[in-house]
Protein backbone atom coordinates (compact mmCIF):
# COMPACT_ATOMS: atom_id res chain seq x y z
CA UNK A 1 0.00 0.00 0.00
CA UNK A 2 1.26 3.47 -0.91
CA UNK A 3 0.32 6.71 0.84
CA UNK A 4 -2.72 6.62 3.11
CA UNK A 5 -4.45 9.91 3.80
CA UNK A 6 -6.54 10.22 6.95
CA UNK A 7 -8.50 12.79 8.90
CA UNK A 8 -5.90 13.99 11.38
CA UNK A 9 -4.24 14.90 13.53
CA UNK A 10 -2.29 11.97 14.96
CA UNK A 11 -3.62 10.46 18.16
CA UNK A 12 -7.22 10.09 16.95
CA UNK A 13 -9.40 7.06 16.27
CA UNK A 14 -9.11 7.79 12.55
CA UNK A 15 -5.35 7.39 12.76
CA UNK A 16 -5.94 4.06 14.53
CA UNK A 17 -8.17 2.95 11.66
CA UNK A 18 -5.70 4.18 9.02
CA UNK A 19 -2.87 2.27 10.70
CA UNK A 20 -4.77 -0.95 9.97
CA UNK A 21 -4.45 -0.18 6.25
CA UNK A 22 -0.72 0.53 6.24
CA UNK A 23 2.03 2.58 7.86
CA UNK A 24 2.69 5.33 5.29
CA UNK A 25 0.21 7.77 6.83
CA UNK A 26 -0.47 11.37 5.82
CA UNK A 27 -2.70 13.51 8.07
CA UNK A 28 -5.15 16.09 6.68
CA UNK A 29 -7.17 18.72 8.52
CA UNK A 30 -10.59 17.98 6.99
CA UNK A 31 -12.52 15.13 5.37
CA UNK A 32 -12.77 17.25 2.21
CA UNK A 33 -8.97 17.49 2.03
CA UNK A 34 -8.65 13.71 2.39
CA UNK A 35 -11.03 13.01 -0.49
CA UNK A 36 -9.45 15.75 -2.58
CA UNK A 37 -6.02 14.16 -2.09
CA UNK A 38 -7.39 10.81 -3.31
CA UNK A 39 -9.01 12.50 -6.31
CA UNK A 40 -5.74 14.24 -7.24
CA UNK A 41 -3.60 11.09 -6.68
CA UNK A 42 -1.67 12.75 -3.86
CA UNK A 43 -2.45 9.64 -1.78
CA UNK A 44 -3.48 6.15 -2.87
CA UNK A 45 -6.41 5.85 -0.47
CA UNK A 46 -8.09 7.94 2.20
CA UNK A 47 -9.54 6.91 5.56
CA UNK A 48 -12.47 8.89 6.98
CA UNK A 49 -15.27 8.25 9.50
CA UNK A 50 -18.71 7.57 8.04
CA UNK A 51 -20.87 6.44 10.97
CA UNK A 52 -20.95 6.17 14.76
CA UNK A 53 -23.20 3.69 16.53
CA UNK A 54 -24.37 6.37 19.00
CA UNK A 55 -24.23 9.65 17.09
CA UNK A 56 -25.26 8.27 13.68
CA UNK A 57 -23.91 9.16 10.23
CA UNK A 58 -21.06 11.57 9.52
CA UNK A 59 -22.97 13.89 7.21
CA UNK A 60 -20.01 15.58 5.55
CA UNK A 61 -18.56 12.24 4.40
CA UNK A 62 -21.87 11.15 2.88
CA UNK A 63 -22.51 14.51 1.23
CA UNK A 64 -19.05 14.68 -0.36
CA UNK A 65 -19.30 11.15 -1.76
CA UNK A 66 -22.71 11.90 -3.25
CA UNK A 67 -22.35 15.45 -4.53
CA UNK A 68 -18.68 16.28 -5.01
CA UNK A 69 -16.47 13.25 -5.73
CA UNK A 70 -16.68 10.20 -7.97
CA UNK A 71 -14.78 7.99 -5.54
CA UNK A 72 -15.52 4.53 -4.19
CA UNK A 73 -15.60 2.77 -0.84
CA UNK A 74 -12.92 0.07 -0.98
CA UNK A 75 -13.06 -1.20 2.60
CA UNK A 76 -14.80 -0.61 5.91
CA UNK A 77 -13.08 -0.60 9.29
CA UNK A 78 -14.99 -0.80 12.56
CA UNK A 79 -13.20 0.54 15.65
CA UNK A 80 -14.52 0.24 19.22
CA UNK A 81 -14.57 3.72 20.75
CA UNK A 82 -13.21 3.87 24.30
CA UNK A 83 -12.91 7.40 25.67
CA UNK A 84 -10.43 8.28 28.42
CA UNK A 85 -9.95 11.28 30.70
CA UNK A 86 -6.42 12.63 30.27
CA UNK A 87 -4.68 15.01 32.67
CA UNK A 88 -1.16 16.18 33.39
CA UNK A 89 1.04 13.81 35.42
CA UNK A 90 1.50 16.25 38.33
CA UNK A 91 -2.15 17.00 38.92
CA UNK A 92 -5.24 15.04 39.96
CA UNK A 93 -8.85 14.88 38.96
CA UNK A 94 -9.99 17.10 41.86
CA UNK A 95 -8.07 20.06 40.37
CA UNK A 96 -9.89 19.88 37.03
CA UNK A 97 -12.05 22.87 36.15
CA UNK A 98 -12.19 22.46 32.35
CA UNK A 99 -12.73 19.45 30.07
CA UNK A 100 -11.79 19.73 26.40
CA UNK A 101 -12.55 17.45 23.48
CA UNK A 102 -14.18 17.07 20.08
CA UNK A 103 -17.93 17.73 20.13
CA UNK A 104 -18.78 14.08 19.39
CA UNK A 105 -16.60 12.83 22.23
CA UNK A 106 -18.16 15.36 24.61
CA UNK A 107 -21.67 14.27 23.67
CA UNK A 108 -20.73 10.58 23.99
CA UNK A 109 -19.45 11.19 27.55
CA UNK A 110 -22.21 13.52 28.73
CA UNK A 111 -23.09 11.69 31.94
CA UNK A 112 -19.48 11.42 33.10
CA UNK A 113 -18.78 15.09 32.35
CA UNK A 114 -21.85 16.22 34.29
CA UNK A 115 -20.59 14.33 37.34
CA UNK A 116 -17.39 16.43 37.32
CA UNK A 117 -19.13 19.83 37.47
CA UNK A 118 -16.68 21.45 35.03
CA UNK A 119 -16.69 23.90 32.13
CA UNK A 120 -16.72 22.14 28.74
CA UNK A 121 -14.79 23.36 25.69
CA UNK A 122 -15.13 21.92 22.18
CA UNK A 123 -11.95 21.40 20.12
CA UNK A 124 -11.32 20.43 16.47
CA UNK A 125 -10.30 16.88 17.51
CA UNK A 126 -9.65 14.75 20.58
CA UNK A 127 -5.93 14.97 19.84
CA UNK A 128 -6.07 18.77 19.69
CA UNK A 129 -7.71 18.71 23.12
CA UNK A 130 -4.84 16.61 24.51
CA UNK A 131 -2.29 19.04 23.07
CA UNK A 132 -4.15 21.98 24.59
CA UNK A 133 -4.20 20.37 28.04
CA UNK A 134 -0.48 19.61 28.15
CA UNK A 135 1.08 21.72 30.93
CA UNK A 136 -2.31 23.09 32.04
CA UNK A 137 -3.02 21.55 35.44
CA UNK A 138 -6.64 22.67 35.80
CA UNK A 139 -7.72 21.20 32.45
CA UNK A 140 -8.43 17.67 31.22
CA UNK A 141 -8.98 16.19 27.78
CA UNK A 142 -11.16 13.35 26.59
CA UNK A 143 -9.02 11.39 24.15
CA UNK A 144 -7.29 8.19 23.13
CA UNK A 145 -4.52 6.26 24.83
CA UNK A 146 -2.33 7.15 21.86
CA UNK A 147 -2.96 10.88 22.47
CA UNK A 148 -1.93 10.41 26.11
CA UNK A 149 1.35 8.84 24.95
CA UNK A 150 2.02 11.57 22.37
CA UNK A 151 1.46 14.49 24.75
CA UNK A 152 2.80 12.98 27.97
CA UNK A 153 -0.52 12.88 29.82
CA UNK A 154 -1.82 10.33 32.29
CA UNK A 155 -5.12 8.48 32.05
CA UNK A 156 -7.16 8.85 35.23
CA UNK A 157 -10.44 7.34 34.01
CA UNK A 158 -11.08 4.83 31.20
CA UNK A 159 -14.23 3.87 29.28
CA UNK A 160 -16.04 7.05 30.30
CA UNK A 161 -18.47 6.98 27.37
CA UNK A 162 -22.17 6.71 28.27
CA UNK A 163 -22.71 3.60 26.14
CA UNK A 164 -20.19 0.77 26.21
CA UNK A 165 -21.15 -0.62 22.79
CA UNK A 166 -19.83 2.53 21.11
CA UNK A 167 -18.15 1.86 17.75
CA UNK A 168 -17.22 4.05 14.80
CA UNK A 169 -17.26 2.83 11.23
CA UNK A 170 -14.54 4.17 8.95
CA UNK A 171 -14.28 3.73 5.20
CA UNK A 172 -11.25 3.47 2.95
CA UNK A 173 -11.83 5.69 -0.08
CA UNK A 174 -10.18 4.95 -3.44
CA UNK A 175 -10.59 5.45 -7.18
CA UNK A 176 -11.86 1.85 -7.39
CA UNK A 177 -13.79 -0.37 -5.01
CA UNK A 178 -12.95 -3.96 -3.99
CA UNK A 179 -13.33 -7.12 -6.01
CA UNK A 180 -15.62 -9.96 -4.97
CA UNK A 181 -14.71 -11.90 -1.83
CA UNK A 182 -17.92 -13.88 -1.25
CA UNK A 183 -18.66 -11.90 1.93
CA UNK A 184 -19.37 -8.44 0.56
CA UNK A 185 -21.45 -5.36 1.15
CA UNK A 186 -22.55 -2.72 -1.36
CA UNK A 187 -23.44 0.90 -0.57
CA UNK A 188 -25.81 2.80 -2.86
CA UNK A 189 -27.58 6.14 -2.78
CA UNK A 190 -30.71 7.07 -4.73
CA UNK A 191 -33.53 9.60 -4.94
CA UNK A 192 -37.11 8.97 -6.01
CA UNK A 193 -38.47 10.81 -9.07
CA UNK A 194 -41.68 11.93 -7.41
CA UNK A 195 -43.06 11.88 -3.89
CA UNK A 196 -45.87 9.32 -4.08
CA UNK A 197 -47.37 6.78 -1.68
CA UNK A 198 -45.34 3.58 -1.70
CA UNK A 199 -42.49 5.09 -3.75
CA UNK A 200 -39.76 4.05 -1.33
CA UNK A 201 -41.45 0.72 -0.58
CA UNK A 202 -41.45 -0.09 -4.30
CA UNK A 203 -37.67 0.18 -4.36
CA UNK A 204 -36.96 -1.53 -1.05
CA UNK A 205 -39.44 -4.28 -1.90
CA UNK A 206 -37.16 -5.38 -4.73
CA UNK A 207 -34.57 -6.43 -2.19
CA UNK A 208 -37.11 -8.24 0.01
CA UNK A 209 -38.61 -10.06 -2.99
CA UNK A 210 -35.14 -11.29 -3.96
CA UNK A 211 -34.09 -12.19 -0.39
CA UNK A 212 -31.33 -9.55 -0.25
CA UNK A 213 -30.62 -8.34 3.28
CA UNK A 214 -30.35 -4.60 3.86
CA UNK A 215 -27.96 -3.71 6.70
CA UNK A 216 -28.65 0.04 6.76
CA UNK A 217 -31.26 2.48 5.45
CA UNK A 218 -31.15 6.19 6.15
CA UNK A 219 -32.16 9.44 4.49
CA UNK A 220 -30.60 12.85 4.15
CA UNK A 221 -31.89 16.10 2.63
CA UNK A 222 -31.14 16.27 -1.09
CA UNK A 223 -30.00 19.92 -0.75
CA UNK A 224 -32.27 20.78 -3.71
CA UNK A 225 -35.44 21.81 -1.90
CA UNK A 226 -37.18 21.29 1.44
CA UNK A 227 -38.84 17.89 1.64
CA UNK A 228 -36.64 16.22 -0.99
CA UNK A 229 -34.50 13.38 0.31
CA UNK A 230 -31.85 10.99 -0.86
CA UNK A 231 -31.67 7.48 0.57
CA UNK A 232 -28.54 5.61 1.59
CA UNK A 233 -28.76 1.83 1.58
CA UNK A 234 -26.18 -0.80 2.53
CA UNK A 235 -26.99 -4.26 1.21
CA UNK A 236 -25.37 -7.65 1.41
CA UNK A 237 -23.69 -8.77 -1.80
CA UNK A 238 -21.33 -7.36 -4.46
CA UNK A 239 -22.43 -5.03 -7.25
CA UNK A 240 -21.09 -7.53 -9.81
CA UNK A 241 -23.16 -10.43 -8.42
CA UNK A 242 -25.71 -11.40 -11.05
CA UNK A 243 -28.71 -10.88 -8.75
CA UNK A 244 -27.45 -7.56 -7.36
CA UNK A 245 -26.70 -6.30 -10.86
CA UNK A 246 -30.24 -7.28 -11.92
CA UNK A 247 -31.84 -5.42 -9.01
CA UNK A 248 -29.71 -2.29 -9.51
CA UNK A 249 -30.71 -2.17 -13.19
CA UNK A 250 -34.40 -2.27 -12.23
CA UNK A 251 -33.88 0.49 -9.67
CA UNK A 252 -32.16 2.65 -12.31
CA UNK A 253 -35.34 2.54 -14.38
CA UNK A 254 -37.50 3.64 -11.42
CA UNK A 255 -35.53 6.42 -9.71
CA UNK A 256 -34.39 9.91 -10.61
CA UNK A 257 -30.84 9.30 -9.43
CA UNK A 258 -28.75 6.37 -8.28
CA UNK A 259 -25.06 6.04 -7.48
CA UNK A 260 -23.15 2.97 -6.37
CA UNK A 261 -20.73 4.15 -3.67
CA UNK A 262 -18.81 0.89 -3.76
CA UNK A 263 -18.68 -2.82 -2.98
CA UNK A 264 -16.27 -4.06 -0.33
CA UNK A 265 -15.71 -6.87 2.19
CA UNK A 266 -17.99 -6.88 5.23
CA UNK A 267 -16.33 -6.40 8.59
CA UNK A 268 -17.64 -7.21 12.04
CA UNK A 269 -21.28 -7.37 13.03
CA UNK A 270 -23.91 -4.95 11.80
Amino acid sequence: MGKIGFLGPVGTFTEEAAALVGDNLVAFDTILQVLDAVEKNEVDVGVVPIENSIEGPVGITLDLLVHDYDLKIKREIIIPVSHNLLINPKTNINNIEFVNSHMQALSQCRNFIESLNVVVNATPSTSAAAEMVKGNNNSAAIGTKRAAEIYGLKIVETDIQDYKNNVTRFVVISKKDHGQTGNDKTSIVFSIVEDKPGGLYEILGLFADNNINLTKIESRPSKEKLGNYIFFVDLEGHRTDELIRYILNIIRSKVGYIKVLGSYPKEGED
